[in-house]
């Protein structure tokens, strides 16, 4: 693997570990609203328990990133990222099944 490749490498472990990151914040905030509306309206989804799973699937991906960005040992670092990078796409895969749920059950 070259510098050019490592490069790319590490700015993909970057974009994963920051946007991994909000999206914990975005799980969590959505979560909340769906508390509070559910306690309003006196009803209940889907949709608050698969966003507890995705914000620890986030959680994961940006623990991995972060850790592929500290690793020194090209190989781990490649492993780490690649981890990382598979369990965001298994992540962003579950908020689009969210995003269904919640147009569902607000028509």
């Amino acid at each position: 693997m070259n510098d050019d490749d490592n490069s790319k490498e590490t700015q993909i472990s970057i974009h994963i570990f920051s946007v991994s990151a909000a999206l914990v914040g975005v799980c969590l905030t959505v979560i909340g609203i769906f508390r509070a509306i559910g306690a309003l309206k006196n009803f209940s989804t889907l949709g608050d328990n698969i966003l507890a799973i995705d914000a620890l699937i986030f959680l994961g991906s940006c623990i991995l990133a972060y850790s592929s960005l500290r690793s020194r040992n090209p190989e781990k670092k490649h492993k780490l990222e690649r981890i990382a990078d598979a369990l965001f796409i298994v992540g962003l895969s579950l908020m689009a099944i969210v995003c269904t749920i919640i147009a569902y059950t607000f028509i």
